[in-house]
């Protein structure tokens, strides 16, 4: 997995849409980031950790091609919208859900 700066992560998760647009997938994942590398000591051997600043983890993949980025408070409004706006230019590609099962429904219950 490479650890990347979030202008990098945005241009790298935009080739691997481009990339994926035919046939594949990319997978995103986002979880509160405390800053540790290392696993939480069990119970018989407390350590206080507080962490100074709130960050959150962004991993994406396409199943061959890992990136992760970790983004700080301070850099979250700028980040969210280049995000968001990354999202909506590529997920154009979606799939309408069929609606068949709800009219199966109703027919049998008349």
């Amino acid at each position: 997995m490479v650890l990347l700066e979030n202008d990098s992560f945005l241009t790298e998760l935009t080739r691997l849409f481009q990339k994926c647009r035919t046939s594949g997938s990319v997978a995103i994942t986002l979880k509160k980031y405390d800053g540790r590398t290392k696993p939480v000591p069990r119970k018989g051997h407390p350590e206080s950790y507080e962490p100074a600043d709130n960050k959150c983890l962004l991993r994406a993949s396409d199943g061959k091609k890992k990136i992760s980025t970790v983004v700080s408070t301070k850099e979250v409004i700028k980040f969210q919208m280049a995000y968001s706006n990354l999202l909506r230019a590529h997920m154009d590609g979606l799939k309408k859900k069929d609606k068949k099962s709800k009219n199966k429904k109703t027919k049998a219950t008349q």
